[in-house]
């Protein structure tokens, strides 16, 4: 009896094993696909957009290359099975804008890692699976701290009234005989108090208004370029917009230029107080003349053209991990070719002195004119 209910038991799980064993056996397996496919491309904007909608700080991801893509049917479900890179984008995390509306950021970093599992229809996108290895990326970060100072850039624009205030306190309380201007932000953090305070490292300088015929700052005050003068203070201002009450201002100043060491830099000509300074026209690239010397200036202009068209053809712009070779040739075009050029920015002490060497090697070596003066001659 108990062998006939155990032959029972084996054969109802050899039934059970063998019918589970077809239905797995009738799901076909992936078949490799082409990187560059549409259906493809479709797919992994999905998984860029699914995996950008879970961060919460730093800056969204952009696509940078597809590697490998296989696609399989689960009944009317097309199946994706992914492979990636992907760069840190200019936009912040949780912002609006689409990353295919970013670019990359110019930080020469090695490619992050991701892969993914996306399910398409006609009519439907859905990405079941995203995942990115951000390890080299991770900064470890506090819990914020309501009330303490907050450290913001020295571009923002609400730097400006703080540092009207404490430039205006400067001047009315020194013994200068002229007025000072902002010349430079170093640090400068807001708290959240009875309003808020800022904490100002800054420095100004000099300007030509003198105190005897100006009583504050104004469009004809610029640096004085005869006498440099320099001051640098450490100001905390105390603002409350809606009290509509003066800022009070403490600050402490000393003679002097503060060392010009940025952790950040700001846009080229950017100041809270701009509008105080003159304009300096920024220097017209200097292009050959034709008519002081047609001959030169047709020998300068072919030699650059040249130049650019080797410079194209030797050095082709794309990722340092893949070529353009390499991407044609490859089987079902993977990797695929960059989403957009990576230029990242070059470190100084590596690249730059061997171009510079070179250029002045080259231009040691051009023939001059008789009577004209060359950069070769400075090395005597």
């Amino acid at each position: 009896m108990r062998s006939g209910v155990g032959l029972c038991v084996l054969g109802l799980l050899c039934l059970h094993s063998s019918v589970f064993g077809q239905e797995a056996a009738e799901v076909p397996p992936g078949v490799l696909i082409f990187c560059d496919d549409p259906s493809v491309e479709k797919a992994v904007n999905s998984a860029v957009t699914k995996f950008n909608e879970k961060l919460t700080t730093g800056n969204k991801l952009a696509l940078f290359q597809i590697l490998t893509a296989s696609k399989s049917e689960n009944g009317a479900d097309s199946v994706y099975s992914l492979q990636f890179t992907s760069r840190r984008s200019d936009c912040p995390a949780g912002s609006s804008k689409p990353w295919t509306d970013c670019d990359y950021l110019a930080v020469n970093r090695k490619p992050i890692s991701c892969n993914a599992t996306v399910h398409m229809t006609e009519t439907e996108t859905d990405t079941r699976q995203v995942d990115c290895v951000l390890d080299d990326y991770v900064v470890p970060e506090r819990a914020p701290c309501l009330g303490c100072p907050q450290e913001i850039p020295d571009n923002s624009e609400d730097l400006r009234g703080p540092l009207t205030a404490s430039i205006h306190k400067y001047n009315s309380i020194s013994d200068h005989t002229h007025l000072f201007a902002f010349n430079n932000v170093h640090h400068a953090t807001r708290q959240v108090v009875a309003g808020f305070r800022y904490k100002l490292k800054f420095d100004m300088r000099r300007t030509n208004c003198a105190k005897a015929e100006h009583k504050d700052l104004n469009h004809l005050c610029v640096p004085d370029e005869e006498n440099v003068e320099f001051a640098n203070c450490n100001s905390t201002v105390d603002i409350a917009p809606w009290r509509l009450e003066p800022p009070q201002t403490q600050i402490e100043c000393q003679p002097g230029e503060l060392p010009t060491v940025f952790t950040r830099r700001r846009p080229p000509g950017w100041s809270p107080l701009r509008n105080l300074f003159y304009e300096v026209p920024s220097n017209a690239s200097t292009k050959p003349n034709p008519r002081a010397n047609p001959t030169k200036a047709a020998k300068e202009a072919g030699k650059e053209e040249s130049s650019e068209e080797d410079t194209t053809a030797a050095k082709p712009s794309v990722s340092p991990d893949a070529s353009v070779d390499s991407v044609s040739d490859t089987p079902f075009h993977c990797p695929s070719k960059p989403w957009k050029p990576f230029n990242p920015v070059s470190v100084a002490g590596t690249d730059a002195p061997e171009q510079v060497t070179k250029d002045a090697t080259t231009q040691a070596a051009e023939p001059t004119p008789a009577g004209s003066f060359a950069d070769a001659d400075l090395l005597g």
